[in-house]
């Protein structure tokens, strides 16, 4: 599109005809083209009404390009954030990203018994891999975490006494804050214990008048120095004690705390993280979780647990508002079947984790060779990111690039597509633990 200076009034285009070349340079549909252009001109209008000079194309343009920049694209992840909440979390593996195809595509039998020929019930078959991979009674599915988190709530304690640890009230991002969502759900807040230390004792003074106990981990936070806290095992042993049900909000989807995908040793950087089979052999009633993160699958929120709570979550009204869609829970069915054929290192955060130190640094090397510009490969770190395991980290090699940071990493972002990088210490940080081999190229490329 060229531009037109010094135009006036009568030089401003129509708006049909701007419209159509705003749509041919940059592919917006139609419908957006024509608001764009229409208000492109009216601001031209009003500026050369006021006697200035004004450029109805550029206007427009310009306002077009930051509309198609919200537009899902795909963007090259340099961060080293292996869970970056901003670019949409974990990746989903082939299997997950195939059946969600297939039941966006086709009718499927998602309340149908094929077997029978009648209807059938809903998220059956990942019921029953949870149950399998966890060790549980029964499972329910619902949207998110948050979700899931509500609905035991309502469905356990409305109406009723919830005893939780001042130190888990938390906010995570989104102002999302646990003792409102508490009250939304009807359960009645008991605090217990302080910020920093709560004891078995404070629970069990307050439990004679509750109908759960609630336990969060603390998956975007660290309480660390004068600080204690309860064990889920010691919970469970006073929820059999007096009969009162304990709910772990374990967050972040580690089915398993041996790893048992992984080879070798579970990596050091998970040793606080809960896991769900853990939890609940230790006795806790219902536990839940999130579907991506390290679970590594799409958003949904999931709870596994005693089969008479998990059925008054799932006949609760809030239930059906809550359900996930056709594709996402095959998606999530896709996941969970990898676990259960021991492919779970296939998943990619997983196989980005599984990935060698001394691999990464022959990556960094090509890179740099092939930029011919000033930059080093140092000893750095790659972050599990989306609140899990706080201050935890992966090693890893980080090229830093020199010259000005700003405009490298504003280089990367205009490239096509996107690339996003780090900024440090006045350098440019490029961790390819999160990017695909094939894509190095288009790195180099754009910075070239």
């Amino acid at each position: 599109m060229g531009r037109l200076c010094h135009m006036k009034l009568q030089d401003l285009p129509q708006v049909d005809e701007l419209a159509g070349k705003l749509t041919a340079a940059t592919g917006i549909p139609r419908l957006l083209a024509t608001g764009i252009a229409r208000r492109a001109i009216d601001g031209a209008r009003n500026q050369i009404a006021a006697g200035g000079v004004a450029d109805a194309e550029a206007l427009a343009l310009t306002e077009t390009k930051g509309v198609m920049a919200d537009r899902p694209t795909r963007v090259i992840n340099a961060t080293g954030v292996l869970l970056h909440t901003n670019l949409g979390r974990a990746p989903l593996a082939l299997p997950a990203i195939e059946m969600a195809g297939e039941a966006g595509t086709t009718y499927g039998n998602v309340e149908l018994d094929v077997a029978e020929g009648r209807r059938g019930e809903r998220s059956a078959y990942a019921r029953r891999l949870l149950t399998s991979l966890t060790g549980a009674e029964a499972a329910l599915i619902v949207n998110n975490n948050a979700a899931a988190l509500l609905l035991a709530l309502a469905a356990i304690a409305a109406g009723k006494n919830a005893v939780v640890s001042r130190g888990e009230e938390i906010e995570i991002g989104g102002s999302f804050r646990l003792p409102e969502l508490m009250a939304a759900s009807g359960a009645h807040l008991v605090e217990v214990g302080t910020t920093n230390r709560t004891r078995l004792s404070d629970y069990r003074n307050a439990a004679g008048e509750a109908a759960a106990i609630l336990k969060v981990h603390p998956s975007n936070y660290r309480v660390e120095g004068f600080a204690e806290s309860v064990s889920y095992a010691d919970l469970a042993d006073l929820a059999r004690e007096t009969g009162v049900p304990v709910i772990a909000d374990v967050g972040s989807g580690l089915l398993d705390a041996r790893v048992p995908w992984l080879p070798g040793q579970p990596p050091s950087w998970l040793a606080e993280e809960p896991g769900v089979r853990q939890t609940l052999e230790v006795g806790v009633a219902v536990v839940l979780f999130s579907g991506d993160k390290l679970l590594g699958g799409p958003q949904a929120g999931i709870a596994v647990g005693r089969a008479d709570l998990i059925r008054k979550m799932a006949v609760h009204p809030l239930a059906r508002a809550m359900r996930i869609d056709g594709p996402t829970h095959s998606a999530l069915v896709g996941t969970l079947e990898m676990y259960a054929a021991d492919r779970g290192v296939e998943i990619p955060f997983w196989s980005m984790v599984a990935l060698s130190y001394d691999g990464l640094v022959d990556r960094h090397e090509h890179l740099l060779e092939q930029l011919g510009s000033t930059g080093e490969i140092v000893a750095g770190e790659s972050l599990p990111g989306a609140g899990s395991v706080p201050g935890e980290t992966i090693p890893s090699p980080n090229l830093l690039l020199h010259g000005n940071a700003d405009w490298l990493w504003q280089r990367l972002l205009d490239a096509s597509p996107p690339i996003l990088a780090r900024r440090r210490e006045g350098m440019l940080v490029i961790d390819l633990r999160t990017v695909d081999p094939d894509d190095d190229q288009l790195i180099a490329a754009a910075l070239a």
